[in-house]
């Protein structure tokens, strides 16, 4: 089953503007979510830059999503979830940031969960992929482009 996600700020494969990036405030995009599967107990989240230079490295993991929610708004952690340790060390949103002069991928995976994952804050998006293994009903993602000046 597929997730449809999508921004109000830009579309599949657009520029994320700058607003959300290292460049500008640094603040989360608006994101909606439609047809998530009648028995999800929560949602999960997970922005990650594919064409990082050492690797996938990731920019959010939120986790414990009400899946009554349909949208996150700008900068917006909702009540009962819990941020996860980016690769900043943090536990929040850190916007795209790529080395100046090449374009990279940002993806925002949503992920429906069959059951709560009840992992530690500190959990890294590593964590997160083992305890959603076997749990996840359906995904869904929205990539967009960042390249700095």
């Amino acid at each position: 089953m597929t997730i449809a996600v999508s921004s109000p700020v830009f579309n599949e494969g657009d520029q994320i503007p700058q607003r959300f990036t290292c460049d500008g405030v640094d603040v989360s995009p608006p994101l909606s979510f439609t047809g998530l599967p009648e028995q999800t107990a929560e949602l999960a989240l997970l922005v990650e830059d594919p064409d990082a230079p050492g690797g996938t490295f990731t920019h959010w993991i939120l986790w414990g999503i009400d899946p009554g929610q349909s949208s996150l708004g700008e900068g917006e952690v909702p009540a009962g979830a819990t941020q996860g340790k980016n690769d900043f060390g943090r536990r929040a949103y850190g916007g795209p940031c790529p080395p100046r002069g090449r374009s990279h991928r940002y993806t925002f995976e949503v992920l429906a969960l069959s059951e709560p994952l009840g992992l530690a804050a500190e959990a890294s998006a590593a964590d997160l992929r083992r305890a959603t293994a076997g749990k996840v009903s359906a995904s869904g993602r929205l990539t967009g482009r960042y390249q700095r000046r």
